[in-house]
């Protein structure tokens, strides 16, 4: 599995002009093999144009981006195999659904890899059981799927190129709370079961909170956090002051907590609250 890591990374819009704009400023961080990373910010902070250089759609202005040791920008002309190592994932990437049938635009990431036609097939299989997609809806027109099954399959074009990093920029946007569920539990079961370094860009805390294990803060195209998931949340007056929150979830046992209440600070999900509530008022004969 690989790794990414970021040294110094800037990327400025604009350059030397009156509409010159910094996205992102001298950001640097690793990301180890195998982790699931939360990426958050308000609008604006740099979120997207940080994703997009990781995989080389946007080179940077200055700095370096290296996946396992390489600097991806070594070989320009080899850039477009960086996409198959890191797939990069659209916001509401059913917009770029565009073949005759749900498995051929699953299988034109790898068919253009140069894989056999046995290996294609096998790829769609695979990912459209990783998304979710039953095997009656691979002969359909992508445009005749309802939203979530088209927002599943622009995802199984991705996964069918099999990368070794994932990166999704706001994969749930759009979707109804059942939607969002079934494709965030989907996305969390590729990871469990692939093992590989998964990025998820997202607006929603509670998402972020419920699968990742760090999370990476972005502020005014600067990295203003990057530590364990609970930590991170744990400095909730600091997420508030750059205009984010921390999932309700955790407000509600923080102001538990400020009452005398003895629970644990960092409860970030709903079932988490329920045990350790459940536990103190066993402890307390209460129940």
């Amino acid at each position: 599995m690989s790794t990414i890591r970021v040294e110094n990374l800037c990327c400025t819009y604009g350059a030397k002009t009156p509409f010159e704009q910094h996205a992102v400023k001298d950001v640097s961080f690793t990301i180890e093999s195998g982790d699931f990373v939360g990426l958050i910010g308000h609008t604006g902070s740099g979120k997207s144009t940080l994703v997009q250089m990781l995989n080389g759609l946007i080179k940077p202005t200055s700095g370096n981006v290296y996946v396992d040791d390489t600097d991806i920008w070594a070989k320009p002309k080899e850039i477009r195999k960086v996409r198959f190592k890191v797939g990069l994932v659209f916001q509401y990437p059913e917009y770029q659904l565009f073949e005759e049938t749900v498995a051929k635009d699953i299988a034109f990431g790898p068919t253009n890899m140069g894989l056999d036609e046995h290996r294609v097939k096998e790829r769609i299989d695979k990912a459209a059981k990783f998304v979710g997609l039953s095997k009656d809806l691979l002969d359909k027109s992508p445009f005749d799927l309802s939203g979530g099954e088209k927002r599943r399959a622009a995802i199984a074009g991705v996964i069918a190129m099999d990368p070794d990093i994932l990166i999704l920029d706001e994969p749930t946007a759009g979707l109804d709370p059942v939607g969002r569920n079934v494709l965030l539990s989907q996305i969390s079961q590729y990871q469990k079961s692939r093992k590989n370094t998964v990025i998820l860009v997202s607006h929603s805390m509670e998402d972020v909170a419920r699968v990742t294990n760090k999370v990476m803060v972005m502020n005014k195209g600067e990295m203003a956090m990057f530590d364990h998931t609970q930590k991170v949340f744990a400095r909730s007056k600091e997420l508030t002051s750059m205009g984010l929150r921390v999932p309700q979830v955790t407000r509600v046992i923080d102001a538990l907590r400020s009452k005398g209440i003895d629970l644990p600070e960092g409860i970030l999900t709903v079932d988490k609250a329920v045990y350790e509530i459940t536990e103190l008022l066993k402890k307390e004969g209460r129940l």
